[in-house]
């Protein structure tokens, strides 16, 4: 509800509640009119006053953003340009030595302009773009990538050799430094958002089915930082409208949207997919909410793609979506094998004595090193997985025994306490390292680095025309399925993030994939 108070000066309070925002307001008589944010809390009752305020507001301001949104972009501004210095000391201190001239001083002033340039150009530094996915990510390299270019090119211009190491060694340097900061930054953001911080107030618009959807996804994925605290639903046959949908207050109907929107200082617009909603009423929507500050999202009720797989097209100016068909042949192809090769390699040795003394140490406990178990790869193909040993000697055979105390998901045979598991074998799957063998299954060809879980055959008997889609690729030592909760995850969610992965493939996603793996194993949950 809301609560009104007089503010001592011919005005009225209206405290919003749930909705994280005062609004002072006069009598139209007064034009003046002030909105400022408080820190977002979960909504608790329905808010009938937005036709009251309606009549009583008669300046529009835009929503303000959110004061942890431009602290988060000056954090990342100052992480780039430092990354940027950093390089540029190393060069200095271990690279070849360039004269202290006031020449020099000036091109690292014009390096620092140009970094500038070509990282807002290409939309690095964009508010509304950071922390979300891939693309941030992307969008630097990019940057980096002019930048290199342009010092390059500078240099031929120029017919100066010294600057060639700016754009094979400093500048890449920066790059990896750049992209190091980033993720230091969203990691300490995801903690935040964890805890119901720096989240963007939401309005979900659409039918009620729908609208639910939409708010169990936010609670399931705080990490995106959406909080949804309105709901806008159609009215029913009756007129009348819920008080809730998902546990989330209604606030008005589709009609009453727009000026919800103005006074309540909603950050996002989520339309979920509703019948009532033509292109007619989006492009009034997108027009009644310019100058806002708010984002207009819409869902068009299609699977989940990311935007590698998405193209817009058009046909006599009417916007199309043009879905791509998932490949990972050609160049992409190379590039992932060349990953798996090269990294499985360096791991190999960099690992060699943690490997030597898992080895004997899980010898000690009685019983071979290794356990091989036939898994289904790449087009149903199957293949014997490395696993170091963590169970007795003959545990498949006693596993008939223990069928009543399955607690995995779908058909998935899984036991939080397995009596099976070794005292060392416990640790070892608490921290996957019993997966580390599986580097040999990856330099063989059989495996990937990044891909979706490997199957056993007789789950692959059981899988419809969705889990399928797991085999268009080699299975991986880590996934989506790996950083997303392990054995916790139903079998529903783990055939969802093993699709996703097979439809929405990129180096950048497996970049993040392989960070997020090394907390998850750190952290040792969902694993047992």
């Amino acid at each position: 509800m809301s609560a009104q108070q007089n503010d001592g000066k011919g005005g009225v309070v209206a405290q919003i509640a749930g909705l994280g925002t005062s609004i002072t307001y006069r009598s139209t008589a007064s034009p003046r009119y002030e909105a400022r944010p408080h820190e977002a809390r979960p909504p608790r009752l329905r808010q009938p006053s937005v036709e009251h305020l309606r009549t009583q507001v008669s300046v529009r301001v835009s929503v303000a953003r959110p004061a942890w949104e431009q602290r988060y972009r000056k954090a990342v501004i100052a992480s780039d340009l430092l990354a940027i210095g950093l390089s540029e000391l190393m060069h200095q201190v271990w690279g070849a030595r360039a004269p202290s001239t006031q020449a020099h001083a000036q091109f690292v002033a014009l390096e620092f302009a140009a970094a500038v340039l070509t990282l807002r150009t290409v939309r690095a530094w964009d508010a509304a773009e950071l922390g979300r996915g891939p693309d941030e990510y992307t969008r630097v390299f990019r940057g980096f990538l002019w930048l290199a270019l342009l010092v390059g090119v500078a240099g031929l211009a120029l017919k100066e050799p010294s600057l060639r190491p700016y754009a094979f060694g400093v500048t890449p340097v920066a790059l990896v430094l750049a992209v190091a900061g980033r993720a230091l930054l969203r990691r300490q953001l995801r903690r935040y958002r964890s805890r119901g911080l720096c989240m963007r107030n939401v309005i979900a618009v659409g039918t009620p089915a729908a609208v639910e959807e939409l708010v169990q996804r936010t609670r399931r994925a705080p990490q995106d930082g959406w909080l949804v605290t309105g709901v806008c639903v159609p009215r029913g046959e009756q007129g009348d409208l819920p008080m809730q949908v998902g546990e989330v207050p209604v606030i008005c109907d589709h009609d009453g949207m727009v000026d919800a929107v103005w006074e309540f200082g909603y950050h996002v617009v989520a339309i979920a997919p509703d019948p009532s909603w033509t292109n007619a009423r989006l492009q009034e929507l997108a027009w009644d909410l310019e100058g806002s500050n708010a984002e207009v999202v819409v869902d068009p009720g299609l699977m989940a793609l990311m935007g590698s797989r998405l193209r817009i097209d058009s046909v006599d100016g009417f916007p199309l979506l043009r879905l791509t068909e998932p490949t990972l042949t050609g160049v992409r192809r190379l590039i992932k094998q060349a990953t798996d090769l090269i990294g499985a390699t360096l791991l190999l040795v960099l690992l060699s004595p943690l490997l030597l003394g898992i080895a004997i140490a899980v010898r000690r406990s009685g019983g071979p090193v290794f356990y091989r178990q036939e898994r289904v790869g790449r087009a149903g193909t199957t293949f014997p997985m490395l696993k170091f040993r963590t169970m007795v000697v003959g545990a498949d055979r006693c596993q008939d025994a223990l069928l009543a105390r399955n607690q995995g998901a779908g058909p998935l045979f899984k036991i939080v306490d397995d009596p099976r598991v070794t005292p060392v074998g416990r640790w070892l799957r608490r921290h996957s390292l019993d997966e580390l063998p599986q580097l040999f299954n990856v330099l063989g060809g059989s495996m990937s680095l990044v891909g979706p879980r490997p199957p056993l055959l007789r789950e692959v008997q059981t899988y419809d025309r969705s889990a399928g889609r797991r085999l268009h690729v080699k299975p991986g030592m880590t996934g989506l399925w790996q950083v997303s909760g392990r054995s916790d995850l139903s079998w529903e969610d783990t055939v969802r993030l093993d699709v996703r992965y097979v439809e929405n493939w990129s180096p950048i996603m497996d970049l993040l994939i392989m960070c997020r793996t090394v907390a998850t194993v750190v952290r040792g949950g969902g694993a047992y």
